[in-house]
């Protein structure tokens, strides 16, 4: 848990979410699971060559790892330094990002073996990224994605997050998908759609149901987690510490 209070959490989603019943809704429908480890406290999720890679969060428990599929079984993993709070990781080319709670520092690995290749700096938070082939794109807890130059990992531009006109605060997790930046909303069961170009919340998924499913009892435990697999055009969400990874239709184009 990011260390503000629950109370403070909750009054800082709810508001934006008076403009949902505007915004079309669609239900996640389970298409089929998977095991995932209920140590894993997720901040970061992608899908590349036949596997899972993700990153966790907590000090003295964060760790990105290479993950196979159908059994949950670790290929390759590293842990982080004790005292860092993983987030959010994304591929590029041959290589993989990873973003920390505070620092500002962020780490290049290489995709095969995660063997450390260097450092890049960014202002405020990180909290999780994804890539549209163009840039990668960083979240930090705001309503303001930033695009990243994927070199140079410098800003190119901003995009406010909206819905109805109205910022939407705790934007996670995020995965690019057919042309829309998929986002975990933190501390809710709602995925935005959001268009890239504006910045404007399309629609939402609700993933109460597989919250539910879970029974998750740890209020922590909060969905977060979304890959894309682009050669299968496959979806899949999990949660903090949750017990499944769940496989879900993608939503209708819109």
């Amino acid at each position: 848990m990011r260390r503000i209070g629950r109370l403070a959490a909750l009054l800082l989603t709810l508001a934006p979410f008076a403009a949902r019943a505007a915004l079309p809704v669609e239900q996640a429908e389970v298409v089929r699971t998977y095991p995932h480890d209920t140590h894993a406290f997720t901040e970061g999720l992608l899908f590349r060559d036949g596997y899972l890679y993700e990153s966790t969060g907590r000090e003295g428990q964060s760790f990105i790892r290479k993950v196979d599929l159908a059994t949950g079984r670790t290929v390759e993993s590293v842990s982080l330094a004790p005292g860092i709070f993983g987030e959010g990781i994304v591929d590029w080319k041959d290589q993989l990002y990873s973003v920390i709670w505070h620092g500002g520092i962020g780490s290049r690995w290489t995709l095969k073996g995660f063997r450390h290749l260097g450092t890049f700096r960014y202002s405020g938070e990180g909290w999780a990224m994804t890539q549209d082939g163009r840039n990668v794109i960083l979240s930090d807890g705001t309503p303001v994605l930033r695009f990243l130059d994927p070199r140079t990992l410098q800003v190119v531009r901003t995009l406010t997050v909206t819905a109805e006109g109205v910022p939407i605060r705790q934007v996670n997790e995020l995965e690019y998908v057919r042309g829309e930046i998929l986002a975990n909303i933190w501390m809710t069961n709602a995925i935005a759609r959001i268009d890239p170009t504006t910045g404007h919340v399309k629609g939402w998924i609700d993933v109460s149901a597989l919250a539910a499913k879970v029974g998750a009892t740890d209020p922590d435990s909060v969905p977060n987690g979304i890959a894309y697999d682009k050669v299968g055009n496959r979806l899949f969400v999990t949660g903090k510490n949750w017990p499944l990874l769940f496989q879900i239709r993608l939503p209708a184009a819109r």
